[in-house]
C-alpha cells in the first residue's frame, strides 16, 4: 500500500485528458473494491488496495467500507444554513496574508533544531518516511499537497481511506505524543508561505472525502470561500469527536465571523493545547 493515511498518494494529473475520459475506470475500481471486501488475509487485501490506489483516474485510495456509515449515518442529505457573508475586508485579508508569512517564516527558522530531533525520533520508533505529503482540497477547491510529521504506521489504511479518530490505533506512541500538542503540523508552515494555507481557517479535507461529503452534506464546499487552515473554529471547539456536518456548521461560523480578535484567540487556544496538552483535538 502507498503509505497511509500518512504518505503520498497516487495521484493522476489533474487536466489530462486520459483522466477524465477513461470510461473503464469506474469498472476496474468496482472489482478491485469487490476483490479486497473478498480478500482472505491481511496480505491479499493490502496487495488488492495497492492497486485500487494506483489505479488511474483516482486521487487516492477509496474510503474503508465501514467508515462512510459512521460519519454520515443517516440516508437523508443534510443540508447546512447558507453561507452569508464571507468577512474581513481588504485590510482584514492583507494583514492575515503578511503575518501569516512572517510567523511560519521565522517559526521554520527557530524550530528547525526541534523539528530534526522530532524527525530522528519518529525514524527511530518506526518504518516509513518522516515527513508526508498528502493531497487536500484547498481555496476554490484546488488542490494541494498538506505536508505533516509521520504520526501513524505505516499500514495504516491497509483496508481503504480512514477519518482520523481521537483514539486510534494507527497511531504510533510517539505519533500520539505528536498529535496532542499539535506538533505533528509543523510542516505545514511551509504550505502557509506557499500560500496553500493559512495559519486559522477551515480544516482542508482529502479529495475523497471531500466528493463523498458534498453529495449528503448540501453546502460542504461553502468551506472552500477561504483558505483552509493548520488550525480553526472547529479543531479548538471540537476535534475527532465531531461528525462532518458538526465541523462544517463550525467552518461556516468562523467564515461569517472571522476577524483578527477570532483569529488571535484561536492562536492562543492552540498553543495553550501544544503547551498543556489539554484541550487536545
Amino acid at each position: 500500500m502507498l503509505a497511509p493515511q500518512e504518505a503520498a498518494h497516487a495521484q493522476a494529473t489533474p487536466g489530462t485528458e486520459s483522466t477524465t475520459k477513461d470510461e473503464s475506470v469506474p469498472a476496474v475500481v468496482e472489482q478491485l473494491a469487490e476483490a479486497a471486501e473478498e480478500a482472505s488475509d491481511e496480505y491479499e487485501a493490502k496487495a488488492v488496495l495497492h492497486a485500487l490506489s494506483h489505479t488511474p483516474g483516482l486521487t487516492e485510495c477509496a474510503i474503508a467500507p465501514d467508515v462512510l456509515a459512521k460519519l454520515l449515518p443517516d440516508d437523508e442529505v443534510v443540508e447546512l444554513p447558507r453561507l452569508k457573508r464571507v468577512n474581513g475586508g481588504p485590510v482584514y485579508r492583507a494583514a492575515k496574508r503578511a503575518f501569516d508569512v512572517m510567523a511560519c517564516s521565522c517559526a521554520l527558522v527557530i524550530l528547525a533544531i526541534p523539528m530534526g530531533v522530532i524527525a530522528l525520533k519518529i525514524k527511530s520508533e518506526s518504518p516509513g518516511p518522516v515527513i508526508y505529503a498528502q493531497t487536500r482540497v484547498g481555496k476554490g477547491g484546488r488542490l494541494f499537497k498538506v505536508y505533516k510529521f509521520r504520526s501513524m504506521y505505516t499500514d495504516a489504511e491497509a483496508r481503504g481511506a480512514q477519518w482520523a479518530a481521537g483514539e486510534d490505533p494507527r497511531v504510533t506512541p510517539f505519533g500520539r505524543k505528536l498529535r496532542n500538542s499539535r506538533l505533528d503540523e509543523m510542516p505545514q508552515f511551509w504550505n502557509v508561505v506557499r500560500g496553500d494555507m493559512s495559519l486559522i481557517g477551515p480544516r482542508p479535507e482529502r479529495p475523497v472525502f471531500h466528493e463523498a461529503f458534498r453529495q449528503r452534506i448540501d453546502g460542504w464546499e461553502q468551506r472552500l470561500a477561504v483558505r483552509p487552515g493548520i488550525t480553526g473554529l472547529a479543531q479548538v471547539e471540537g476535534g475527532y469527536e465531531l461528525l462532518p456536518k458538526e465541523k462544517a456548521l463550525l467552518d461556516i461560523d468562523y467564515i461569517e465571523n472571522r476577524g483578527f480578535a477570532l483569529d488571535f484567540s484561536l492562536i492562543w487556544r492552540t498553543l495553550r493545547t501544544m503547551a498543556t496538552g489539554e484541550g487536545a483535538r
